[in-house]
């Protein structure tokens, strides 16, 4: 008989995430993935300025600060016909690089490291034979005896204390954790240099966009004026800080970011085989475009999807085409009024949220009945996995030369079949192996740039139909879409009478973290988790490891409400430091 245990909530992700697992044999048998946060910006958005509703749904989530917004202004330029400049462009791609590198960095060493690294083995570590090794994977400077030692000292003073502080829950001893103590002390040297170093690389945002999180967009262009002479303008000197700060960021992924993830998961070739979406859909909206975002053959991260994990063929993908995506309710805390059994696509999308689960606290969920707050979109029925493993096995399958390049790469060094990429650590790998390209690309975007203005070429925004007496009488329809960290990101707005009439946003982790569909296919996390082996079901490490390996966000809510409409909780904040 299976035994049923519950993670809840999810640590160390974005947004509050339950999961439930059966157990039997030692395995996960089968899986249920639970969002129990509700966001309502489709309903904040309704009846306002189009030009307005970036900054609205840019706070859907303050880790991922710029993705809702160069959606939203993408949808209403697609909507209105508007054709920004190539700096736009290359602005908007060089801040999507940056927080794809920023956000990469992050996942890996603070929110993913520690299922796979045990802090506490680090007192046993020799510091001589932890600089050794960096020294023999990488020319990163800070690699002598006397640093790890230094390292070493500072966490034995955190154990001394008995306040573990950042470190202070962990799977510490766990009979799944297999790093040596060496292994360990380099990978929590290199956590702690790299949260200085993401403070750093996010200064491109300030730079480019006034401030982060959420910098300041504009429907047309970029709002960053460019004034080479002009002290309060994008000028020289900034250009020139932000070149330094792309090199400092290629150097940190190819000298210390891929060179621990490759030591890391040396260690854990095993996982090559745990962790795989059953059904093997991949889907990728495609972005970074090089010559027009309506030429998706410019794009860098390609467009397409794959299916049944066929790497022979690259399918098609069309975000307006209503038969294609579709969102469907029946195990998620909505109502449509066109009836709960019908998928929506979003153009024609509903937002109407009804609890009818169990009241707090509760052992399990029902899940025969509805049981989260995400909706379950499919592509023609099929459920799709997103994100960067979906966007290199595209990129591998379309024949991308760079793409075969950096795939074998990884499978050479590792040692490991093309199968392993469908896995828990070929999902991690990807995202690691995807930073290694778009720092390259963040230096070529970012010198095309600067030739530009050294060139005379300095527009930067198109503004012919900014007026709304430009804008089409009848109803328009648009659809802004990009590649976020954690996958492709779409939204869809309906424009009438100068006013968004309809607005959806299926964000990544609404493919990977749905509940079942009509037909009781799994989405992403669920399906990834069944077949994961358990070693201690009191501690389950393993299910961090497969559903962190996605690196879950499910902040897109700002309110939580009972069934009565009241509010639940509410934190005050000082007005200067809110977000």
């Amino acid at each position: 008989m299976a035994n049923r245990i519950v993670v809840d909530p999810i640590t160390r992700i974005e947004g509050h995430l339950r999961i439930e697992a059966e157990i039997k044999d030692g395995k996960i048998v089968d899986a249920y993935s639970s969002s129990t946060m509700v966001r309502g910006l489709e309903k904040i958005v309704q009846g306002r300025d189009p030009r307005d509703v970036w900054a609205f749904v840019q706070r859907a989530c303050g880790v991922c600060t710029t993705v809702h917004a160069i959606a939203s202004i993408r949808s209403v330029e697609s909507a209105l016909g508007i054709n920004i400049p190539k700096n736009a462009e290359l602005v908007r791609n060089i801040v999507t690089i940056t927080q794809s590198i920023q956000d990469h960095v992050i996942h890996f060493y603070h929110l993913h490291a520690l299922d796979w690294v045990d802090v506490t083995q680090v007192l046993n570590a020799d510091p001589k034979a932890t600089s050794e090794l960096a020294q023999s994977i990488s020319k990163w400077p800070k690699s002598s005896v006397g640093y790890f030692t230094d390292v070493k000292n500072r966490i034995k003073k955190f154990v001394e204390s008995g306040q573990l502080g950042i470190f202070a829950n962990g799977y510490w001893g766990h009979p799944a954790m297999k790093l040596p103590a060496e292994v360990n002390l380099l990978a929590v040297a290199h956590y702690l240099e790299a949260l200085e170093w993401q403070k750093e690389v996010i200064k491109i945002h300030t730079i480019l966009g006034g401030k982060n999180p959420h910098p300041h967009f504009l429907v047309g262009g970029s709002a960053a004026a460019m004034n080479l002479e002009d002290a309060g303008s994008l000028n020289m000197e900034r250009l020139a800080y932000v070149g330094q700060l792309l090199k400092d960021a290629h150097r940190f992924v190819n000298e210390v970011y891929v060179p621990d993830l490759l030591a890391i998961a040396s260690f854990y070739k095993d996982w090559g085989a745990i962790g795989e979406s059953k059904f093997k859909n991949y889907l990728a909206y495609g972005d970074l475009p090089t010559d027009s975002i309506n030429n998706p053959e410019s794009f860098k991260w390609p467009r397409g999807i794959i299916l049944d994990g066929d790497l022979s063929k690259v399918h098609p993908v069309d975000l307006d085409n209503a038969s294609e995506i579709k969102e469907f309710i029946n195990k998620s805390w909505y109502d449509y009024q066109a009836g709960n059994g019908e998928g929506l696509h979003p153009y024609d999308g509903e937002t109407n949220i009804n609890y009818t689960g169990p009241k707090p606290p509760y052992d399990y969920l029902d899940v025969e009945k509805k049981y989260s707050f995400i909706k379950t979109p499919r592509w023609q029925g099929k459920p799709m996995e997103v994100g960067p493993l979906a966007r290199l096995l595209i990129g591998f399958a379309s024949g991308k030369e760079e793409y075969k390049e950096i795939v074998n790469f990884a499978l050479t060094t590792l040692d490991i079949p093309v199968s392993a990429l469908f896995s828990t650590l070929g999902r991690t790998a990807a995202r690691g192996l995807e930073t290694k390209m778009v720092a390259d690309w963040g230096l070529e975007f970012y010198n095309e740039l600067l030739a530009n203005f050294k060139n005379g070429n300095t527009k930067m925004a198109n503004m012919d139909k900014w007026d709304p007496k430009t804008w089409p009488k009848e109803a328009a329809k648009g659809v802004g879409f990009m590649e976020a960290p954690r996958g492709g990101l779409a939204h869809w707005i309906v424009i009438d009478e100068e006013k968004t009439k309809n607005y959806q946003m299926v964000v990544p982790s609404t493919w990977n973290a749905s509940p079942r569909d009509p037909n009781n296919q799994l989405s992403a996390y669920e399906s990834a988790l069944i077949g994961t082996p358990i070693a201690d079901p009191n501690n389950p490490v393993e299910i961090l490891r497969t559903i962190h390996s996605f690196d879950p966000c499910l902040a897109c809510a700002v309110h939580l409400y009972d069934e009565e409409g009241k509010n639940i909780s509410q934190i005050q904040v000082n007005s200067a430091c809110a977000i």
